[in-house]
């Protein structure tokens, strides 16, 4: 299993417009091909002004087999260009994370 980490730092006065966009026209298309996130946070200390969601996949396979069917999607296409045309993104930064032994998570139920 690895989680796909990925940060979104948002543009100072934007992140209720950000989130309010996200829950209206891209959550539910993401969800469909990606599955429910692990996690989707924002932060309050440190770097703040951030977004972060986990992503739950089997391996890479899964994950690029997963992705590639969201970004064929017209419907997330649409939410993409919408959002990139609100400036609100200012840098994203991925990682994927693979769990250790001792810690890992209990494998996502199948589908």
């Amino acid at each position: 299993m690895i989680i796909d980490q990925r940060t979104y730092t948002i543009q100072i006065g934007l992140m209720r417009d950000f989130l309010a966009l996200y829950a209206a026209e891209g959550l539910a298309v993401q969800t469909e091909h990606l599955g429910p996130p692990l996690g989707y946070y924002t932060t309050e200390v440190g770097d703040v002004n951030q977004v972060v969601h986990l992503w739950r996949y089997t391996d890479m396979a899964d994950r690029e087999r997963r992705r590639a069917a969201l970004e064929a999607d017209p419907r997330w296409l649409a939410y993409r260009r919408k959002a990139a045309a609100a400036g609100q993104v200012l840098r994203q930064c991925n990682a994927i994370l693979r769990a250790v032994d001792f810690a890992a998570l209990a494998p996502r139920p199948a589908a």
